[in-house]
């Protein structure tokens, strides 16, 4: 069992940032971050998410266009911001990625539908664990989801290949900044126990 700092820092006192530091990200912590945050589970192992690491006030003038109002001065601040999209030919690794059962990308070869829900559902496993992992790492984080895919795809996934799913900005937060913990629903209110 992990301590409770670490739970802490993961979960309970981890917020949702929208105010960054003036501090630098290094590549060597971006590495980190995904090191850990690929080993967690995915169906079969596919692993269909893929990371644009937007670090440059060039690269991120290309993700403006897509943003809405409200989230164009987060991404403009943030020392990173990272497009969370999937590879819709995830399947052509699995014989690597699960190779005791490479014929389990059989199914995928054929099934467009499949390959879509399993690459939405799945990169948006592997976005939460990169969440996860970088708290774990002394980052904050403020996810997002008010942008145009189509922008975005156009501008950063011309060929259709990949396609964004959700965007995240990484780096210190300010932590004054922030506004009190909005409520979760309690137990009751969640869950059923069968």
């Amino acid at each position: 069992m992990v301590d409770s700092d670490f739970i802490d820092r993961v979960f309970m006192t981890a917020r949702t940032h929208s105010n960054w530091q003036d501090k630098a990200v290094s590549l060597s912590l971006l590495h980190r971050v995904y090191d850990i945050a690929r080993m967690a589970p995915t169906s079969v192992n596919c692993s269909p998410a893929r990371f644009v690491f937007l670090t440059s006030p060039s690269a991120k003038e290309q993700i403006l266009p897509s943003l809405v109002p409200a989230n164009i001065e987060k991404v403009r601040s943030a020392p990173v911001t990272v497009i969370v999209a999937e590879d819709m030919d995830f399947h052509v690794h699995i014989p690597r990625l699960f190779h005791h059962r490479p014929e389990a990308m059989r199914p995928f070869a054929d099934n467009e539908n499949l390959r879509e829900i399993t690459a939405f559902r799945n990169s948006t496993l592997q976005g939460a664990y990169f969440i996860l992992a970088a708290r774990a790492c002394g980052l904050d984080c403020g996810p997002m989801s008010g942008f145009d895919h189509a922008v975005v795809d156009q501008a950063f996934f011309p060929d259709g290949k990949w396609r964004s799913n959700f965007l995240i900005n990484l780096g210190y937060g300010v932590q004054d900044k922030l506004f009190p913990r909005l409520p979760r629903l309690s137990f009751d209110e969640a869950c059923i126990v069968l």
